[in-house]
């Protein structure tokens, strides 16, 4: 069942030397792209990188070498405005995708596109793992992958043989995440420690990379800091300047 192939999700960093062919990469894609868009903009593009000395440079860049390096293929998921601006210009027509609802669209519609790529390659039996960490060298990652203006990577997948099984992590209990009719903070009292103590017993017994912590900790040192404070600068030179 769907469900059960989405409930079954752990992400996977370690892949068998078999890489995917370009059909199979291209099967996958083609699912991502029935995936919700909206205004059906389909504000998304895809770099498949293929050629072994990108790879490499990516992996560098992306500080993530032996993902990038090992898996079957390596997707790097950008936000896409280049191509409407050629469709608005068939029209004799241009468009301003400066403003901030055009980086939430261009975003959310990257996002649905990807994970639509990644349910499709889950259920093809391959791992995937999400790795935001090209976000750590944007402009450089843009100009290895030749991006024009509008066109910006916001993050890249691995996909391949798993070559580990990852135990699926316990997600926050429902109660957490569904609100009715208004938003309820004070429930948060109560299922927080609790779900700590969950994570807690987690980290501590599964099967590798133990450590003795909990969620709330980690979200508040993760959160404590401003991370990646280039983006702004950067989404701005590629034309996103959210007026």
């Amino acid at each position: 069942m769907v469900i059960e192939l989405l409930t079954s999700h752990a992400s996977v960093r370690k892949y068998k030397d078999i890489p995917l062919s370009k059909e199979e990469v291209r099967e996958l894609v083609h699912a991502g792209q029935h995936a919700a868009s909206s205004h059906f903009v389909q504000a998304y593009s895809v770099i498949h990188v293929t050629d072994q000395e990108k790879r490499a440079q990516l992996a560098d860049l992306g500080s993530n070498r032996r993902q990038f390096l090992s898996a079957g293929a390596v997707l790097v998921f950008c936000a896409d405005y280049c191509r409407l601006a050629k469709a608005a210009a068939l029209n004799g027509k241009e468009i301003d995708y400066s403003h901030a609802e055009n980086v939430l669209v261009g975003s959310i519609d990257v996002a649905l596109f990807a994970q639509n790529v990644a349910i499709a390659a889950e259920s093809k039996g391959y791992g995937i793992c999400y790795i935001g960490g090209i976000r750590n060298s944007p402009e450089e990652i843009s100009e290895l992958l030749e991006l024009p203006d509008g066109v910006a990577p916001l993050f890249a997948m691995s996909i391949g043989v798993p070559d580990e099984a990852n135990e699926v992590k316990p997600r926050l209990p429902v109660e957490a995440i569904i609100h009715e009719n208004s938003y309820d903070e004070s429930k948060y009292d109560e299922i927080l420690p609790t779900y700590d103590q969950t994570m807690h017993d987690y980290y501590l017994n599964r099967g590798s990379n133990q450590k003795d912590t909990a969620w709330s900790v980690q979200m508040a040192d993760f959160l404590a800091e401003p991370r990646r404070t280039h983006m702004k600068e950067f989404l701005s030179k590629r034309g996103f300047t959210f007026k």
